[in-house]
């Protein structure tokens, strides 16, 4: 499985990819490497977010659906939502975490899991709440 080292407001984490989540790695690995902005989530609890707009992640041509999806993320995890019924995005889960969005509950594709330096996480989420958005960067370990 790749790794991928995820750099943002000063801190450095390694993810493994998630086994069961094929077509969302498969699309994400060509994106890299993956330059966004990560804020803080609205109604989600302890996360930090990439909002995505109407982007498609596309694997093969074909729009990247639902796999491997829940609501509830556990610290380190990482999801995709495809978009739906709120805007596409990707969702860090720093600490207690439920998904959703001013429509409702949501469930994302859990497609990364931070192995290491999960322990600056909480630093990482407090300096986004605090400090606003950070610099996001996502590539090949």
């Amino acid at each position: 499985m790749p790794k991928i080292r995820i750099t943002a407001g000063g801190h450095s984490f390694l993810a493994e990819t998630h086994p069961d989540a094929p077509d969302t790695v498969a699309a994400f690995l060509k994106l890299l490497p993956y330059h966004q902005k990560l804020i803080h989530v609205r109604w989600s609890g302890e996360g930090c977010w990439v909002p995505l707009g109407e982007f498609v992640l596309e694997n093969d041509g074909r729009k990247v659906g639902f796999e491997n999806h829940t609501s509830h993320p556990s610290v380190g995890d990482i999801l995709f939502y495809p978009g739906g019924y709120s805007e596409t995005e990707i969702i860090l889960a720093y600490g207690s975490c439920s998904f959703a969005s001013k429509m409702g509950q949501l469930a994302g594709n859990h497609f990364l899991t931070i192995t290491e330096s999960k322990e600056n996480l909480r630093a990482l989420g407090v300096k986004t709440l605090w400090e606003g958005a950070q610099d996001v960067v996502f590539e090949l370990a």
